[in-house]
């Protein structure tokens, strides 16, 4: 172990995975494997849940993987923390999405749920499916299982829709706006800097240790936490105020370069 020791905390897409090639590139895991054999720790925090991040546990370097915007920690393999919303909050989610003239996906650790018929199909939520179908098609489910837990989820809306309704009702969650009418609904008292906080914790490290890689305003958290921040080469402008260290794409091995130049491999 080295005196200096980091802990790195990587995004997903847009981040580690390229999203036009949905491919981790080679300079990523070779950085990821070279940081950890120089001592560092290497965690993936990400706002998908663990069923959508089986194959990166099969296939990336890492001490361990933060799911679901911090509501789910596992590390090497071990589930160490779960938070899921209770089956009665649910149903009223449920029922306040569609009652707001909304649509959502649910997010389990073990599955992802759609509505099966709906009445009137969202054009943001339509390629979102078709996505899930080709890539993930033996985790969807239903959401109309009256029993169905879930850990978060992601709702879509038009110009119609009671935003305003939503938000009251939503009082107990934290809901990220992602931009062209998606919104990432995590439970308040989780998030990917309380996922961070846990590791530190867990490793007994202090918070300059912490450094964040990430693109999205999901990742916002993750910049308010850490004092070392990496935005990639393309990314949310809602990073820019963190004044972060900007590296190149993912396609570009943008990962790779920013731990180099910062040395940390």
């Amino acid at each position: 172990m080295t005196s200096d020791r980091k802990v790195l905390f990587f995004d997903v897409d847009g981040t580690l995975v390229s999203e036009s090639k949905n491919i981790v590139p080679d300079s990523s895991v070779d950085a990821l494997t070279r940081a950890m054999e120089r001592g560092h720790l290497v965690f993936v925090n990400s706002g998908r849940p663990r069923c959508e991040l089986r194959f990166l546990e099969e296939t990336v370097p890492a001490d361990g993987f933060l799911c679901g915007c911090g509501t789910e920690i596992v590390v090497h393999g071990e589930s160490r923390f779960h938070r899921s919303i209770s089956v009665e909050r649910g149903r009223q989610i449920r029922q306040l999405i569609l009652d707001c003239g909304m649509d959502a996906w649910l997010e389990a650790s073990d599955r992802v749920c759609f509505r099966e018929n709906p009445p009137v199909v969202l054009p943001r939520i339509a390629p979102v499916r078709e996505n899930m179908m080709r890539k993930y098609s033996d985790l969807m489910s239903s959401w109309e299982d009256p029993d169905c837990v879930f850990d978060k989820c992601c709702v879509v809306m038009d110009e119609n829709s009671d935003l305003e309704r939503f938000y009251r009702g939503m009082y107990d969650m934290d809901v990220i706006d992602r931009g062209d009418g998606m919104l990432e609904c995590v439970p308040a008292d989780c998030s990917k800097a309380t996922a961070m906080e846990w590791v530190l914790r867990e490793y007994g490290l202090p918070r300059e240790s912490a450094y964040v890689f990430g693109d999205s305003t999901n990742d916002i958290a993750m910049f308010e936490f850490a004092p070392n921040r990496i935005a990639m080469g393309v990314h949310s402008p809602e990073l820019e105020r963190f004044n972060p260290f900007i590296t190149k794409t993912v396609e570009e091995g943008g990962v790779a370069w920013a731990m180099e130049q910062l040395g940390i491999i």
